[in-house]
């Protein structure tokens, strides 16, 4: 719990602290979001300029406090230092979220430099994630751990990703095997980081969620470390948890949610940065990792439940005009259709945290509630 801790603080502090030093260099950089000034949205209104690529802040913080958070499991008892050195799961869960934000950097990159909203086209971005999610899908699933006890036996042979289906936990009735879990891999990948970016249209809005759900993995991660298969502490026979490397998830979580909490602190309304695709491809890829390692693929879709239906409600809005010709909203995503209905941004973005909210409070809930309906 303490290298947890650490880790959140330090990537608190470091988000808190650097990101008014982003925001002079972005502007010094002339590095402003263009806005598109046609759209009738009052939320528009004297935000052109305002530096983006505020992910980059957030992202780093997220690294150098997984770092610190390694630091502080050195001062852990031997019985529990088994992931002191960095792990595969490390690699994939950082690496997910880093080359996903480089491929939100190339699009916040190219926006910038043609001083235009589109930056990099669909199939580029499409090309962007399906890389990302295949190379680390790959990894997570091919490479599994070589954790051993004290007389050379191996205590955890498990891969970050699995090759069956996962809600709560993985379900064995639905194998998919080596080559589908990376296919369902680059699906989520592909989910998350579109859901997050187009929930990345208000101040603070898309920060603020994925604060609550980075924070609801970092709890799910720490429970699962506390009753994990693979530790030889753990009671035999007792109801554990078959996954990999829990604690470097929790750590890479609360660092994550940490770093966020500080970047909200200068995103909230009125923004004086925003985090771009960087930082929601970036968010969008760690929480793909999150939902595959802590084997809790279906349960993300309730977990991130509001970033599941502002998706939705693109899918709703081009497909009813495709057919019919008439929009369902009044313009998606679905924040803002309620900016056109005169809800101020403020107010979408309270209630919108508040869902996001009960999204988060229901998965945990039905993840708990699996665990005390097992062990009874």
């Amino acid at each position: 719990m303490r290298a947890v801790i650490v880790a959140i603080g330090v990537a608190f502090l470091i988000s808190l602290f650097c990101t008014p030093i982003a925001i002079k260099v972005f502007a010094r950089l002339k590095a402003g979001q263009p806005i598109r000034s046609n759209l009738g949205l009052a939320s528009n209104e004297g935000k052109k300029g305002t530096p983006t690529m505020g992910g980059v802040v957030f992202i780093l913080a997220t690294v150098i406090a997984y770092v610190a958070g390694h630091l502080a499991l050195t001062t852990l008892p031997d019985a529990q230092i088994a992931q002191v050195e960095p792990t595969i799961t490390a690699l994939v869960l950082l690496g997910l979220m880093v080359f996903s934000g480089a491929v939100g950097f190339i699009d916040d990159f190219l926006k910038v430099r043609k001083r235009h909203s589109g930056g990099l086209n669909k199939r580029g971005k499409l090309a962007g994630q399906i890389l990302v999610g295949a190379v680390f899908g790959a990894v997570a699933v091919y490479f599994p751990s070589s954790m051993t006890d004290a007389g050379g036996n191996a205590t955890n042979t498990e891969t970050v990703g699995s090759t069956t289906l996962s809600f709560i936990r993985d379900i064995p009735a639905l194998e998919i095997g080596k080559i589908g879990a990376v296919i369902v891999i680059i699906m989520v990948v592909m989910a998350a980081t579109n859901g997050v970016n187009l929930t990345d249209g208000l101040d603070g809005l898309a920060t603020g969620a994925s604060v609550m759900v980075l924070a609801a993995y970092a709890l799910i991660a720490f429970w699962q470390y506390r009753h994990w298969c693979a530790d030889p502490n753990y009671p035999a026979g007792e109801y554990c948890y078959t996954v990999r490397d829990p604690l470097e998830i929790a750590l890479i979580a609360g660092a994550a949610a940490g770093a966020c909490v500080g970047f909200l602190w200068w995103n909230t309304s009125p923004a004086r940065i925003f985090m771009g695709d960087t930082g929601a491809l970036g968010l969008g890829g760690l929480i793909a990792g999150m939902a595959m390692s802590t084997r809790t693929v279906l349960l993300l879709p309730i977990l991130g439940g509001l970033f599941v239906i502002i998706t939705m409600s693109v899918v709703i809005q081009i497909i009813s005009f495709r057919t019919t010709g008439k929009r369902v909203f009044r313009m998606s995503p679905l924040q803002h259709h309620f900016e056109l209905a005169g809800w101020s941004e403020v107010n979408i973005v309270v209630r919108f945290w508040i869902i996001a909210g009960i999204g988060v409070a229901i998965a945990l809930g039905l993840f708990y509630s699996e665990f005390l309906a097992a062990v009874s």
